[in-house]
């Protein structure tokens, strides 16, 4: 965790160097699978491909999920509240300056993302900024930025290979068409291209629950460390459900257009999101307001 004046977060750490080291763990096992029961030639490539794809998600991580929500970067001239905001925010938490976006969407969001607190952008969408007043606006700000400080974000970005990694071997393996058709192994067993996909599903299984445990998680953590930081929980909680309920208002299909963006977002892109469910992203608003309220009661308390 990087060094500011965010709360820290024993769990947090403990989970993310798991997550870290399972799916680590998986991607060895997977390559070492694939250079097993694949002619000779081709395990040069399978563990340059590997690692070019954990290169390109650390090193590309801010320009692609900016993409992906169209956002662009604003200066303090295009947007000086919003930037006034983020340097009262960063100068109290003792932390450099993120990079400041803004995604032209009327989907009430936000999030973090960035391969370290250096190299890292805040973006927030049109829709929230029309949303929320300045005390809400600044506990999403400030739990965003809690995200860069834990470094949870570069976390779930490289943990994220070993699911993309498998999903594009299942997606290969399905045609046959890279593993040598019906070739067997040498032991004269499976066809090579179903033991691939079966290895591979297997990690994408166990890659994407081991990303939605931590995600639920540091999204608590994000939450706390927030409150703590600007001694609002009560600004954090009128906003989340400001938030929630805006978002089950947005037609589905606009929902759809940001989706794949919901494990980064303060809150998912999706209706009913009080469904508490294994494969959901975030932990439910109930459990969010009950964290902050915990939280509000603590500060209220006499020292």
């Amino acid at each position: 965790m990087a060094r500011t004046r965010f709360v820290g977060d024993a769990g947090l750490t403990a989970r993310m160097t798991t997550v870290i080291f399972l799916l680590g763990a998986l991607f060895v096992g997977i390559i070492a699978i694939l250079i097993a029961v694949m002619p000779v030639g081709w395990a040069p490539f399978i563990a340059i491909i590997g690692l070019g794809i954990v290169w390109f998600q650390w090193y590309n991580s801010d320009t692609v999920a900016m993409k992906a929500m169209r956002a662009r970067e604003v200066s303090p001239q295009e947007a000086p509240e919003l930037h006034g905001m983020i340097d009262r925010l960063c100068a109290l938490a003792d932390m450099p300056k993120p990079r400041v976006g803004i995604a032209d969407t009327d989907v009430p969001n936000a999030f973090a993302t960035g391969r370290s607190p250096q190299r890292s952008v805040v973006v927030v969408t049109t829709g929230i900024l029309r949303r929320l007043d300045a005390e809400e606006l600044e506990g999403v700000l400030a739990h965003e930025l809690s995200h860069v400080a834990h470094r949870d974000v570069l976390v779930m970005t490289v943990a994220s290979s070993a699911g993309i990694v498998a999903g594009m071997l299942s997606r290969g393996a399905q045609y046959g068409a890279i593993f040598g058709g019906n070739r067997r192994d040498n032991n004269g067993g499976l066809p090579v291209w179903l033991v691939v996909l079966v290895v591979s599903l297997v990690t994408y299984a166990v890659s994407f629950l081991l990303l939605k445990l931590l995600s639920r998680y540091r999204e608590l953590s994000a939450d706390r460390a927030g409150a703590y930081l600007t001694m609002k929980p009560e600004a954090l909680a009128s906003a989340l459900q400001k938030i929630t309920g805006e978002i089950n208002t947005i037609p589905e299909r606009d929902l759809r257009s940001s989706q794949a963006m919901n494990a980064f977002f303060i809150a998912p892109a999706v209706h009913g999101v009080s469904l508490k469910t294994l494969t959901s992203t975030h932990p439910t608003l109930e459990q969010r307001l009950e964290q902050l309220a915990k939280i509000r009661a603590e500060l209220n308390r006499p020292a």
